[in-house]
């Protein structure tokens, strides 16, 4: 039992030093080869925890070898923009004053609820609240507000995705496919079409076509479904 405990102490002490000479990042601001390196470092580090049948010396020199090639990573990153985007990917700008790049958030194996959860976590609540919103390398969204626009306090439910209707919001919200269907038809669309139609509490409709601006209109909700 004490040797096991030595050999965490040791391992434990390897790790801090390591993982402060990788730099001051905390897991979200990771970018991807940082994040797979520190978790092969956590495997590695486990082994020799808690086999004793492994020389403790073998755990020692993985994990300073995950951190001699996370040096030359970070060196080969630094040494241009194509190596930086090879090895980090780059920024893809999501959301732009004509509503959301549903090409971007397709090459970035995201949809348009991901990005509206994501929103909702920093505060957004509606899409037009947004003049620009960049999806860093490291998974992390920076927005620049719409300043013609003021922060929305209402919760917003998705009615069409990417073309599908989403049946149990649908109903929550008292609307049949006939009725959405008359409402995209006022609008000179399709559920197909669309990219995204959302309503908020207060019957405000967000509604975006694939590879067109969005726009926003009120329609009429049940007072009593009001959310």
């Amino acid at each position: 039992m004490a040797i096991i405990f030595a050999r965490g102490v040791i391992i434990l002490l390897v790790l801090v030093i390591v993982m402060r000479l990788m730099g001051k990042r905390q897991i979200g601001e990771m970018q991807p080869y940082e994040f797979v390196i520190t978790l092969l470092i956590a495997e590695v580090a486990c082994v020799p925890m808690s086999d004793v049948s492994i020389p403790l010396l073998y755990g020692i020199v993985s994990v300073v070898s995950l951190f001699i090639l996370h040096q030359i990573m970070s060196f080969i990153e630094q040494r241009g923009e194509k190596w930086r985007n090879f090895l980090s990917g780059k920024p893809s700008i999501v959301i732009t004053p004509d509503g959301i790049n549903f090409s971007e958030l397709t090459k970035n194996n995201m949809d348009a609820g991901d990005l509206i959860e994501t929103l909702r976590a920093i505060g957004y609540f509606s899409i037009e609240e947004i003049k620009y919103a960049i999806l860093e390398s490291n998974g992390k969204i920076s927005v620049i507000n719409n300043p013609d626009k003021q922060k929305s306090s209402e919760l917003s439910v998705i009615l069409i995705e990417n073309g599908k209707i989403v049946k149990d919001n649908a109903k929550l919200c008292g609307f049949t496919k006939e009725k959405l269907s008359k409402i995209l038809s006022e609008h000179k669309t399709t559920p197909k079409k669309v990219g995204l139609m959302t309503i908020d509490g207060q019957g405000k409709v967000f509604l975006q076509n694939k590879k067109e601006k969005y726009t926003v209109f009120n329609t009429k909700i049940e007072e009593k479904l009001q959310w």
